[in-house]
């Protein structure tokens, strides 16, 4: 599923290690919290994961795609099977819900009909039946955020990938939110999350990466997180 091993990066600007020697492991099915204090490397895993960034040096593998050697024209396939989750939703204004999640069907060629198939599903599943025609303003920030977690969810990705996606909601939001990632994560999909929120975490019983400087600082199933964020 995600295999890193030895991998190394720096930030071209400062020469600061963004990964250093940096290896884990996330197998299929597995709920895995990452997290760690700002500069820690979270951000250059996720870019990592995406191909977006290419390592300097080490191994990078994805949902069997070797992301050291991928070629440019392959990124869109390695793509498919993730679904990424942004803190700011990244709705697209003038399409209604089920627009905006369609639009990811859209993209990869699906067919008129499997997203009319596919989209209520989905919605349905992340507790957003009734509001298929409204738009993205029309919406609470939760809401908001289940149609960023549908929209990456609608074509079944084997890993989601969530970059702080409770960070502009309040506590309970918050929860809720993190619940529904617990009920895909049940339904067979590999989650991902990268947090500072500690509370958060510690309220869930799951694996969890703490990154400091570059490096793994520990890897704890059922684990807390008490670094200062």
């Amino acid at each position: 599923m995600v295999h890193l091993k030895d991998v190394c990066m720096t930030y071209p600007k400062t020469g600061t290690p963004a990964a250093d020697h940096l290896s884990l492991d996330i197998g299929e099915g597995e709920f895995v919290f990452l997290v760690g204090s700002s500069g820690s490397g979270k951000t250059t895993i996720i870019k990592l994961l995406t191909g977006e960034v290419r390592a300097q040096s080490g191994e990078v593998m994805v949902n069997g795609f070797d992301l050291r050697k991928i070629k440019r024209r392959k990124l869109p396939a390695l793509r498919r099977t993730l679904g990424v989750i942004f803190q700011d939703f990244r709705l697209i204004d003038n399409k209604t819900v089920f627009e905006n999640v369609a639009f990811a069907m859209h993209v990869i060629g699906a067919g008129r009909r499997a997203i009319r198939e596919r989209v209520p599903y989905v919605l349905k599943l992340v507790g957003l039946e009734g509001r298929e025609k409204r738009l993205p303003q029309e919406l609470s920030g939760g809401e908001q955020q289940r149609v960023a977690i549908a929209r990456a969810l609608v074509n079944s990705p084997s890993l989601i990938i969530a970059d702080e996606p409770t960070g502009n909601l309040d506590p309970a939001r918050s929860l809720e939110i993190m619940l529904l990632l617990q009920k895909i994560n049940d339904l067979g999909t590999t989650v991902l999350v990268v947090t500072h929120e500690k509370e958060l975490v510690n309220a869930f019983s799951k694996r969890v990466i703490t990154l400091e400087n570059g490096c793994v600082a520990s890897d704890e199933t059922g684990g807390y997180y008490g670094h200062e964020a």
